[in-house]
């Protein structure tokens, strides 16, 4: 895998490993990310959307050229509210 999807990659190991599917249930995380992304937190479920988008912009002829910057700087911070998720953009507006 290329290096640009390794913190997305890294980000949602986290989130599925601090979610209640894995820490409540039980539940393997990669039995969580297949059989239960429903009961998921919206942080997780946005993670593995942006890692599939990482993975198939590495696919992308338009984006080899200019590079994958989907998940270059990301980081999941369990601590932080979840309604003011960090998707490792900065915004400067």
């Amino acid at each position: 895998m290329s290096s640009s999807c390794k913190g997305l990659l890294a980000a949602l190991k986290d989130c599925l490993m601090h979610s209640d599917c894995v820490m409540k249930q039980g539940n393997l995380p990669s039995d969580c990310l297949k059989n239960h992304t429903d009961e998921l937190p919206q942080e997780c479920q946005s993670l593995r959307k942006a890692t599939f988008e990482c993975k198939r912009g590495m696919l992308d002829m338009r984006k080899r050229f200019r590079g994958n910057i989907v998940g270059s700087r990301f980081q999941y911070d369990p601590d932080k509210p979840s309604s003011q998720p960090d998707l490792g953009s900065s915004s400067s507006s």
